[in-house]
């Protein structure tokens, strides 16, 4: 068979740096059993990974790519289980190992980086002792040993200071640094194979690329193995050999990456390759087009109200300044060391405008959105909104700011309750509220899943019940229920595949334009930034290192840090097909 073509059976083709595969599957069955009968999930997939070989599996949330690598390790739901085929790991096929041996596989074979940071690490145990418990139980290190290779491992993940890392909680971590944890976690043992689902979704290009290059280590020094599960093509298209798109359970395409993605034939994946956010200039043509904007014919946005919005520049409704964020680290005892968390921060955020503020994981930019959210205590400057001091806004008035000022996290697995079904988590900010009736708030929750593209039976599932990205749809259905005056988004875009991207940041545009809403958008994705802000703040180490429109700081960075994270983004000069 060709490379490149659409199939789903591997057989026959060469690659990977041995003749026989590590990983071989085939013919995968996995079903789900429901209160409807049972749901066939994956449905005939097949494929190899070879030594020291990157494989990625790509396609929409959904899709089932999550549910075959889960199924290759055994951590399916308690409702699912592998009702055909085979997954031969190094001879063994895994799906017939005793639950014992699986165990232990696991562990020192297969390292498992989990898509959700923080729904896998145990709030009330500091991060070291749960990098040390698990070089224990895969090693035969134990006391100074253990803890000499767990702050090992912290530094191979990219975080800096790992010692002092070491005794802080992972509510003290952003988002991306927990997600580093859970890579090093999963790197500890040196394993075979490192089956890595969505690994570096949280993380900002600049820590994507150290730990994307880390893997590269592993891979050429160890002969490691790594399968990636991920909805980024560029990651795909830079970091793997071999490529399967799936789509609907289903493998759709399978082969070489480049060849894949440089001539993709099959017409999801097609439309896959149009979305990617390496084409993003094109996609911001198409909706500004849409808007009724000229366009030059290099793509670029001709500023043609550009004067009329210079005479008449909105009234800022966002205003920062010079915030600064201390906290207090626990260093031993009763001791305590001041960590500035953010420094002397100050921007304005013009009323229907988007600010994206952008930097590596840590830099500040979650822990500005906690403060306007009123999450976290300012501990000098101001925030004001709509001319009113966030900081001292009265306490009886909270409703009323929580219903104008809604947030979209990062972690919708953590936002959302799993023992309520989807419908009543998004009707809750409605009932909380006292907006509408039983009846009218059930037909809202039909009309906010239908515009996140969830079908209305979603309302009678449950939040273990949905993948990563379908997840993060509903935490902005529910955000939006309120119809706010400003959103607060922290990396709300950053679990979802491309395509459920772009329809996402379509629906948030849509509002903006209909709503006037006004948005705070924080993320490491440039390609996003790109398509959505109007205006970008560079946050480094706590301070602003950059502060422009999108355009000046896409098309002519002044600082080194900008021009390196513009350089990071992964796959950004690989040509992608028509």
């Amino acid at each position: 068979m060709t490379q490149g073509t659409t199939m789903t059976q591997p057989s026959g083709i060469p690659g990977g740096t041995g003749e026989t595969p590590l990983l071989q599957v085939r013919d995968l069955e996995v079903t789900f059993k429901t209160v409807n009968g049972d749901v066939p999930a994956v449905r005939g997939v097949s494929f190899d990974l070879f030594p020291g070989e990157n494989l990625a599996i790509v396609g929409e949330s959904g899709s089932g790519k999550s549910t075959t690598a889960t199924a290759i390790l055994d951590l399916l739901a308690s409702n699912g289980r592998v009702s055909g085929g085979s997954a031969l790991f190094d001879g063994k096929d895994l799906t017939k190992v005793s639950r014992k041996e699986m165990v232990r596989i696991r562990g020192r074979e297969i390292g498992y980086v989990p898509q959700d940071p923080m729904s896998n690490l145990n709030p009330v145990w500091n991060i070291g002792f749960q990098v040390r418990e698990t070089i224990e139980a895969n090693s035969d290190l134990r006391g100074k040993a253990a803890k000499a290779r767990a702050v090992e491992v912290l530094e191979e993940a990219g975080l800096t200071d790992p010692g002092s890392r070491m005794r802080q909680y992972p509510n003290q971590f952003s988002g991306g640094m927990r997600q580093r944890v859970l890579i090093g976690i999963g790197m500890s043992a040196r394993p075979k194979l490192l089956v890595a689902d969505e690994p570096t979704s949280a993380l900002d290009v600049t820590v994507q690329r150290r730990i994307l290059d880390h893997l590269a280590t592993l891979t050429s020094e160890y002969g490691t193995s790594v399968m990636f599960i991920t909805h980024d093509l560029g990651l795909a298209a830079e970091r793997a050999e071999r490529l399967v798109v799936m789509y609907k359970g289903q493998v759709v395409e399978y082969g070489d990456s480049k060849e894949i993605l440089a001539d993709p034939r099959h017409p999801y994946t097609q439309r896959l390759v149009a979305a990617a956010p390496s084409l993003a200039s094109r996609r911001i043509q198409t909706q500004v087009e849409k808007s009724g904007v000229a366009a030059d014919p290099l793509g670029d946005v001709e500023p043609v109200v550009q004067a009329a919005e210079a005479e008449a520049k909105p009234e800022a409704l966002i205003k920062v300044t010079g915030v600064t964020k201390v906290y207090d680290i626990r260093t031993g005892g009763l001791k305590k060391t001041p960590f500035k968390a953010v420094d002397n921060v100050s921007f304005e955020v013009p009323k229907g405008t988007t600010m994206a503020i952008v930097g590596e994981s840590g830099s500040g930019k979650s822990t500005i959105a906690k403060m306007f959210l009123k999450l976290e205590d300012i501990t000098s400057g101001t925030m004001t909104f709509d001319g009113q001091d966030v900081g001292s806004w009265p306490r009886r008035k909270l409703l009323e700011f929580r219903r104008r000022v809604q947030p979209v996290f990062q972690d919708p697995y953590g936002t959302l309750d799993p023992m309520r079904s989807i419908g009543t988590s998004i009707a809750e900010p409605l009932v909380t509220h006292g907006i509408g009736t039983k009846a009218s708030r059930q037909k809202t929750v039909r009309e906010l899943l239908d515009q996140v593209s969830l079908p209305s039976s979603t309302a009678n599932r449950y939040p273990g019940e949905l993948s990563g990205g379908q997840r993060q749809r509903i935490a902005i259905a529910r955000a939006l229920a309120l119809k706010p005056d400003v959103l607060v988004l922290d990396e709300a875009v950053s679990a979802l595949d491309v395509l459920v991207q772009g329809q996402v940041l379509n629906l948030l545009a849509e509002l903006q334009s209909e709503l006037g809403l006004t948005y705070l958008f924080i993320t490491h994705d440039l390609a996003v930034v790109r398509m959505v802000a109007d205006h970008v703040t560079v946050m480094r180490q706590g301070q602003v290192v950059e502060a422009a429109s999108t355009d000046e700081v896409f098309e002519n960075p002044k600082e080194q840090y900008t021009r390196d994270l513009l350089e990071a983004i992964p796959g950004g000069d690989f040509v992608f097909g028509a």
